[in-house]
C-alpha cells in the first residue's frame, strides 16, 4: 500500500482532478492527503467520489487560505486523534496489522508561527519509543543544499525542526525521483527550488516497515510535486512509466504521430491544455510501440 501527500495549492482547475487520477492510476494509494484545498468539503466531496476513496475528513480553509483534506480506502482502519488547521493526526492500521500513529501536515509559512507548530507538533506524542510516521508539506527549508536561488538559506529558521526530530529520535526518509519538491515556476536566473515536503519516521516505525521507501513525483498541475510513501517497497503492480525511445525517430510516420497529438488539443485553460497534449501524444507513440512489436 502507499500513501500520497500533495499540496495541491487550491483544487480549482481539471489539471489538478487529473494529476489525482493518474496518481490513483499509478501508485494505487490507500490514503490521500491534500493541504492548502482552499475549498470546503462540500465541494471537496465531488472530487473525492471521481477519484473513487471511500472514507474523507476535512479541515476547511480560513477564507480562502489552508483547508486539509484526507481520504482513504475501506482496508485502511483510521481513527482521527486530532486536528487543527496545519495538521491531522491519526492511528492507522492496515489490513489489520498493528497500529501505529500517521501525522499529515502543512507546515505554516509565516516565521512567527513556526516555533509553534512544531512545539505543538511534539505535543502530540508521549513518549519516543512509539511508532510514528510524520508526513507532508514542512514549509521549512533545513540544510542549504535544500534550496537554489533566491534569499540565502537562513539557518536559525530550522532551529525548532530539528528540536522536533532530536526529541522523537525521528529519521527523515529520503525520497527517489528528485531533491526539490517545490518550484516557483519560473526559468532561469528568476527560478526557485526548494525541499519543503518530507516524510519523516520514528526508529520503532522503521523496524516495522523496513523496505518502505519514498517517491517524489513532479507535476505541473502544482508548484509543488507529489510525494508518496511506499510502505512494503515497490511492486509489479505499479503503472510502467512511459518513455519515448530515440529509435522511433526512424519509423515512417514518427514526425506525424507526434503533430497529431500535439494539435488534437486546444484548451483555454493552459496547464489542463499542456497535460492533454502530452497524454494525446503518448497515445499516438505508443501505437508504434504496439506495431513495432507486431
Amino acid at each position: 500500500m502507499s500513501i500520497m501527500s500533495w499540496n495541491a495549492r487550491g483544487m480549482r482547475n481539471k489539471g489538478i482532478v487529473r494529476t489525482l487520477k493518474d496518481a490513483a492510476f499509478k501508485f494505487r494509494p490507500g490514503i490521500i492527503f491534500l493541504s492548502e484545498t482552499k475549498k470546503k468539503k462540500c465541494y471537496l466531496k465531488k472530487i473525492k467520489m471521481k477519484i473513487k476513496v471511500d472514507y474523507s475528513f476535512y479541515v476547511d480553509p480560513i477564507g480562502i487560505a489552508g483547508g486539509l483534506a484526507l481520504w482513504w480506502l475501506h482496508e485502511v482502519s483510521m481513527v482521527i486523534l486530532n486536528s487543527g488547521k496545519n495538521f491531522i493526526d491519526t492511528k492507522v492500521s492496515v489490513c489489520g496489522e498493528e497500529d501505529w500513529f500517521l501525522t499529515f501536515i502543512y507546515g505554516p509559512p509565516y516565521a512567527n508561527e513556526k516555533q509553534v507548530f512544531w512545539e505543538s507538533l511534539a505535543s502530540l506524542r508521549s513518549n519516543r519509543s512509539e511508532k510514528w510516521c510524520v508526513i507532508g508539506d514542512s514549509n521549512m527549508v533545513t540544510r542549504p543544499e535544500e534550496k537554489i536561488g533566491g534569499a540565502p538559506f537562513d539557518a536559525s529558521s530550522a532551529k525548532w525542526f530539528y528540536d522536533f526530530m532530536d526529541t522523537f529520535c525521528l529519521l527523515e526518509l529520503p525520497l527517489k525521483g528528485g531533491t526539490f519538491t517545490w518550484s516557483n515556476q519560473r526559468s532561469e536566473d528568476e527560478a526557485i527550488l526548494e525541499k519543503l515536503d518530507r516524510i519523516l519516521i520514528s526508529l520503532e516505525w522503521s523496524i516495522s516497515f523496513p523496505k518502505a521507501i519514498g517517491i517524489l513525483d513532479a507535476t505541473i498541475a502544482s508548484d509543488h510535486a507529489l510525494i508518496f510513501l511506499i510502505l512494503k517497497g515497490m511492486s509489479k503492480r505499479f503503472r510502467k512509466d512511459f518513455k519515448f525511445e530515440a529509435k522511433w525517430v526512424l519509423e515512417d510516420g514518427c514526425t506525424d504521430n507526434v503533430q497529431d497529438g500535439w494539435h488534437s488539443v486546444n484548451d483555454s485553460n493552459r496547464i489542463w491544455s499542456f497535460e492533454k497534449k502530452l497524454s494525446q501524444t503518448r497515445k499516438k507513440t505508443k501505437a508504434m510501440e504496439k506495431v513495432e512489436k507486431w
